[in-house]
């Protein structure tokens, strides 16, 4: 990885930087994507310690820029969620396109960054789904307790499920050891029971 990729993540991290929504870490308040970005590469790291510089570049700036098209400006229920994901995808896989393009990234590249972005073929393709694992295990280390605090446990016990399902044999392994806490770990539990 060259000065190119040096160059990426900072203007990644600035655009991040932005972000109004602060989230309390252990060195104090930070932009909550900024912070985001940090923990999914660091989980893309240790899922894959070869990870090359379109697999990592797609995962500091998966959700660059989130903030400016909140949940809100598409209507409620599962197909404006459904939508607004969709609509979102695009937005980063752009904004990611304009910075890439501007450090000197060739095409292809870009195009692959943006393709993991996108989750194209997840099921299929391991960079892919290494993102979706790395999003699943911020999901469960970072944010659950946040979760539990804003849904009631059946609707969350739910989401479990499907984050569960999205994950891979590696992913699930490394859940498994996350120290959930006894009601984090219980919706889990409750989660993996057979249906």
């Amino acid at each position: 990885m060259d000065e190119r990729f040096d160059l990426a993540i900072a203007r990644i991290d600035a655009a991040n930087a932005e972000d109004p929504t602060p989230v309390e870490t252990a060195d104090g308040p930070r932009p909550k994507e900024l912070h985001h970005a940090a923990l999914i590469t660091d989980w893309v790291r240790r899922l894959r310690p070869d990870a090359d510089e379109a697999l990592l570049l797609a995962a500091r700036g998966h959700h660059i820029r989130r903030w400016t098209v909140p949940r809100a400006s598409y209507p409620a229920g599962r197909s404006g969620y459904l939508r607004w994901r969709t609509y979102l995808h695009e937005v980063h896989a752009t904004e990611l396109g304009r910075i890439l393009t501007d450090v000197g990234y060739d095409l292809e590249l870009i195009e692959r960054v943006q393709h993991i972005v996108r989750k194209d073929n997840l099921r299929t393709d391991p960079d892919v789904q290494t993102l979706e694992d790395a999003l699943c295990l911020v999901f469960l280390g970072e944010q659950l307790e946040v979760y539990a605090h804003r849904m009631d446990d059946e609707k969350l016990v739910e989401v479990l499920r499907k984050s569960w399902a999205k994950m891979s044999e590696r992913g699930r392994e490394l859940a498994l050891t996350l120290d959930l806490g006894p009601a984090g770990g219980e919706l889990v539990r409750r989660a993996l029971e057979p249906a």
